[in-house]
């Protein structure tokens, strides 16, 4: 198993950026895929980025695409979302995700405990 530990939330106004990073501590890190999901208040949780292994194919959702950017630092086992050009309906907690195996084809097997990302207009 391993646990995940969210940071880099916060209260940004529209247009800015933020980092979100994820810290994973226990199994090996660099053989699993990760990801972001994030959940708005009254919504269901939704799927925002994806990155393999080793990082050589990523997958964003389209409502991202061009604002968020999905990266990780295998020697530093943490996972990274840099989030620009934010929106108000970005608002939501943000969490970080670990994969069954290498690609994120596999199921999910691990949930951070979430980030608050507030976007003010």
């Amino acid at each position: 198993q391993v646990q995940l530990v969210e940071s880099g939330g916060g209260l940004v106004q529209a247009g800015g950026s933020l980092r979100l990073s994820c810290k994973a501590f226990g199994r090996t890190f660099s053989s699993y895929a990760m990801g972001w999901f994030r959940q708005a208040p009254g919504k269901e949780r939704e799927f925002v980025a994806a990155i393999t292994w080793i990082g050589t194919r990523t997958d964003h959702a389209e409502s991202v695409k061009g604002r968020f950017t999905i990266s990780r630092d295998n020697a530093k086992r943490t996972l990274y979302l840099q989030m620009n050009s934010l929106k108000p309906e970005d608002t939501a907690v943000y969490y970080c995700v670990s994969y069954d195996g290498p690609t994120f084809e596999t199921g999910l097997s691990s949930w951070g405990q979430g980030t608050q990302v507030t976007v003010s207009s």
